[in-house]
């Protein structure tokens, strides 16, 4: 029960003991006044008769005693009138049964007990004695009078303590208004929500509880603030570099890594590795702080150009190199951007310097990626190329590898045949559970990764037929059709199935209405999940939010994969409230190996628990991993230490 209905409960009973009480003292005191009233009338008509009847009480005129008495009972206020002689002998006697109306309850009649008083009076005429007249009052009428005054007293009661509880309600309810909103606060402060009051109440002692409470929600928000500022500057120091904000060499050539070796999932794309030339001459030309001026300048414009490819990478691997990993395949449009940025870097020196540049100062290697090259591979052919680029004093050289060009298959045979496979809903899946943490491990996901079957029906990896499902626009036509496949396996599956969804799918006006629809037409809670990549959740915080309550308004959870490697940290865990975290496996490959990943991922951990969300481990392959995961608290982990995927 609620406080506010706990005080209006006890004013209740307080005022039915008060009233119960004055009802009972009115009753005794109406009950002795009737019985007092009654006394009198019955003493009055004793005397009364006495005084009309002496002369015949004398004679023993039994006919007119009889008339004058049933001339006065019939008024009904009366039980019994006895009229005797001077010898005690009675003249005449009228009485009527002890009758009370059926309007006045039994239980009234038990609780208030009324005693009919019997009055007499001695008569005498002519100074002589004539008799004696008994009268007693009918004790039904004092009920009748009584239950009358105590309907009227009973109704005016429940009237007034009606409008009285309606009042106090309202009064007690509007003065702890405020407590209402501390709990509003407490409940949000437990949903990592930071809400504070900004009107005060008046009371002295509510105000004082108001202000604690508001004390409360900012140092807990400047707590989790802090803590959110020593990851970030930690992930700084760690994983970027310290002149131009981007990632350093570990850090670029781990996500490089992920993406090309691990997950296999970026597709068709081209490597670039960007040389700044000459750069000790540069910096002797126009000094230390002019020279990281022009890096920053060439940083900047590769962010640009980086932005325009879906979730490439990018970062400074040595003091004049740059890498740049990304989508665009075409060579030609390729260089076209990058002269400009070259032009625009030679016009930034000659500025700085104060004369005319000729030439490229930027060298620029590349090479071409698909599923089936690795990291290490990309990283020599581009530094191959960039080397030839920069002993030509060229601007581009592409690394040209004969065995690519003569294995690359019939796109536009291929590009069809992924069409025709997502618009038939011919959709391959594959599960991969994630495991929580020992000792009790348990399968406690599982996470499904989408395949097509090739022309020779085998699964194509997703870096094969991902860019060209991108290309083709059909992501939200991809995502619904594993969905569709998805949910045919739910019943039979031990753990929720998880799903991953792209960011074009959940922008899809289209797609969501269907996927809301889905959703609505049968209870999937504790059976299905939805990721969204954390690149994609920065990207549209407000959109991803909404999604976030959909999916919790039928008690299906949600989760984003990939976290830590984002330069813009992961302060959107506030807003986005997620029920999980997956840490990107560039931050767990190592996490055995390199003190400075086991920190930042132990801050990871410790952040999400702030948070009330669960945080698990991406690509875990070793034991020793799995140790120090165990160690750092980690929710649960994923990989190929517990089986590689599996057909669903």
């Amino acid at each position: 029960m609620s406080l506010v209905n706990q005080l209006i409960a006890a004013i209740f009973a307080v005022l039915i003991g008060l009233v119960s009480g004055t009802l009972y003292i009115m009753s005794e005191s109406s009950r002795s006044v009737l019985q007092d009233q009654l006394e009198s009338h019955a003493q009055d008509s004793a005397t009364h008769l006495g005084l009309y009847l002496a002369p015949y009480m004398a004679e023993n005129d039994s006919a007119t005693v009889e008339t004058a008495v049933n001339a006065i009972f019939d008024s009904g206020f009366y039980q019994r009138i006895l009229v005797t002689n001077a010898d005690g002998a009675a003249i005449f006697e009228k009485n009527t049964p002890p009758e009370i109306s059926d309007e006045v309850p039994q239980w009234f009649q038990e609780m208030v007990k009324i005693t009919p008083p019997s009055m007499f009076r001695d008569v005498t005429y002519g100074w002589q004695p004539a008799g004696k007249i008994y009268v007693q009052s009918r004790a039904g009428y004092a009920y009748e009078k009584l239950w009358k005054g105590a309907q009227d007293s009973i109704i005016l009661f429940v009237s007034l303590s009606i409008v009285c509880l309606l009042a106090i309600s309202s009064l007690i309810r509007y003065l702890l208004r405020p407590l209402n909103k501390v709990e509003q606060q407490a409940i949000a402060l437990s949903e990592k929500r930071y809400i504070e009051q900004e009107k005060l109440p008046g009371t002295r002692e509510l105000k004082s509880v108001v202000n604690a409470m508001n004390r409360m929600v900012r140092q807990v928000k400047s707590m989790f603030e802090e803590q959110t500022r020593n990851i970030e500057e930690l992930r700084r120091s760690a994983y970027q570099d310290s002149l131009t904000g981007l990632s350093n060499q570990r850090a670029t050539e781990a996500q490089l890594a992920e993406r090309l070796d691990y997950r296999k999932d970026f597709g068709r794309g081209t490597l670039l590795n960007i040389h700044l030339n000459n750069l000790q001459h540069i910096n002797q030309l126009i000094g230390v702080d002019k020279t990281n001026n022009l890096l920053k300048h060439l940083a900047s414009q590769l962010e640009e150009l980086s932005r325009e490819a879906d979730q490439g990478v990018l970062g400074r691997i040595t003091g004049a190199d740059f890498l740049l990993l990304t989508n665009q395949t075409d060579t030609d449009q390729l260089k076209l951007k990058l002269e400009q940025i070259d032009n625009e870097s030679r016009k930034q020196l000659a500025q700085f310097s104060d004369t005319n540049v000729e030439g490229p100062i930027i060298c620029i290697g590349s090479c071409e990626c698909n599923d089936s090259t690795n990291s290490s591979q990309l990283l020599s052919e581009a530094r191959i190329a960039t080397n030839e680029a920069s002993q030509e004093q060229v601007l581009w050289k592409h690394f040209n590898s004969a065995e690519q060009s003569a294995s690359q298959p019939d796109q536009t045979e291929w590009k069809q045949h992924v069409a025709n496979a997502i618009n038939k809903g011919r959709v391959f899946l594959q599960v991969q559970s994630v495991f929580s943490k020992s000792p009790s491990s348990m399968p406690i996901q599982d996470e499904i990764f989408a395949r097509i079957l090739n022309q020779q029906d085998k699964p194509a990896s997703a870096g094969e037929f991902l860019s060209v499902v991108k290309e083709l626009g059909l992501m939200a036509d991809m995502d619904k059709a594993v969905i569709e496949t998805a949910l045919k396996h739910t019943s039979a599956s031990a753990c929720p199935l998880t799903i991953n969804l792209s960011p074009e799918a959940v922008s899809n006006l289209s797609f969501m209405d269907w996927l809301t629809q889905t959703l609505k037409s049968s209870n999937y809670s504790g059976k299905l999940q939805f990721e969204l990549d954390e690149t994609s959740v920065l990207n549209n915080v407000t959109e991803t939010v909404q999604f976030r309550k959909l999916l919790q308004s039928h008690g299906i959870g949600f989760g984003v994969d990939h976290v830590g490697v984002h330069p813009s940290g992961f302060a959107y865990l506030y807003s986005v409230q997620p029920d999980y975290v997956k840490i990107d496996g560039s931050l767990i490959r190592d996490i055995d190996e390199n003190a400075e990943d086991k920190f930042f991922v132990s801050s990871l951990i410790g952040a999400a628990h702030s948070l009330g969300v669960k945080a698990y481990a991406e690509h875990v392959e070793r034991e020793s991993q799995l140790q120090i995961l165990n160690a750092l608290e980690a929710d649960g982990s994923q990989g190929y230490l517990h089986g590689a995927p599996r057909a669903i």
